[in-house]
């Protein structure tokens, strides 16, 4: 069983809002990003966790995202907890990618992820991921993305793969998973 975590999926970005997949490249948070963050901050200031580790992804989304959550607190950042790599498809258009591929969208909403040219898969993913909860001494808040953070959550929760496709990781929003139970919170009284 791992430590309590509270795990958060960065703020949107440029690319979220126009539908470009990042993968491992990255784009600036938007405004609106830069409020989930904000958000997910008031829900952390509302929690007991002064003394519970911070991580971060490197990539420049996250980090910008956990320097508001964390509000100045220092944080680790981990590259383990960066998102999928997705190959050649870094920077592409969701969109065009689903009409010149579409046979690499067929199965469930994630499955794709598995098919990607030079891409990571959730194999290799869920091998950087378990090393890095394996090495947790205690409590932590991680600001990751959203294909990690779903893999964390599988991990944590001892869930198997195919639950992958039905989880969703949304942006503002706190995911608290503590003794292989987990919870939304989307507010701070809801914590």
């Amino acid at each position: 069983m791992y430590p309590e975590l509270y795990i958060m999926r960065h703020g949107q970005t440029e690319w979220n809002a126009m539908g470009r997949m990042q993968g491992w490249q990255d784009s600036p948070l938007t405004a609106k990003g830069h409020a989930q963050a904000v958000q997910q901050a008031r829900i952390i200031a509302s929690l007991p966790v002064a003394e519970f580790a911070r991580y971060s992804s490197p990539l420049g989304r996250a980090r910008k995202s956990a320097q508001i959550v964390f509000d100045g607190a220092d944080f680790v950042t981990d590259a383990r907890l960066a998102e999928i790599d997705i190959g050649r498809f870094s920077g592409a258009m969701d969109s065009e990618l689903r009409a010149t591929y579409p046979e690499l969208y067929l199965g469930g909403r994630l499955d794709w992820y598995d098919r990607v040219p030079g891409g990571e898969g959730f194999a290799g993913l869920r091998t950087r991921v378990r090393e890095f909860l394996d090495d947790l001494r205690g409590p932590a808040l991680i600001v990751t993305h959203g294909i990690t953070l779903h893999m964390i959550r599988l991990l944590a929760l001892n869930l198997p793969d195919p639950k992958m496709n039905e989880m969703w990781a949304g942006q503002g929003v706190v995911y608290h998973v503590r003794d292989g139970q987990h919870r939304e919170l989307t507010k701070p009284d809801a914590a």
